[in-house]
């Protein structure tokens, strides 16, 4: 089979909402492929929405306009609408991306620790210690 891909995709089991009619119905769906470009999303059951959706990913806190591109059953394959081609994208713009996105991992970990942290504490309090 002939990868058609321009970037590598990376398996996932996220959690996503699809969200349509000017955010007045929702559908959730297990994100199963991420790329820069694009996801593969699938739903409990066969689901009809428009062409044009936005895709919540609640765990990074982030909603993406999108296209539907094919739908197969229970799956559907979306486009991002906010991605610019590889070639226009500068090595400034590339930089910020990448500083942003280790922002974003840097407070996801820091919240990640204090949840830890309170779990800790509850536990201890259960067991009396």
């Amino acid at each position: 089979m002939i990868e058609r891909r321009t970037t590598p995709r990376q398996k996932t089991f996220l959690k996503g909402v699809i969200l349509f009619n000017n955010r007045k119905s929702s559908a959730d769906c297990v994100i199963r492929d991420l790329t820069d470009h694009g996801a593969r999303l699938q739903f409990s059951s066969s689901i009809i929405t428009p062409d044009v959706i936005e895709l919540e990913i609640p765990n990074k806190d982030q909603i993406l306009p999108a296209h539907i591109r094919w739908r197969k059953g229970e799956e559907a394959g979306i486009s991002f609408d906010h991605v610019k081609p590889k070639e226009t994208a500068t090595p400034a713009e590339t930089a910020g991306d990448v500083s942003h996105r280790v922002e974003q991992l840097e407070a996801e970990v820091a919240k990640m620790h204090r949840q830890m942290v309170e779990l800790r504490n509850e536990m201890r309090r259960i067991r009396g210690d």
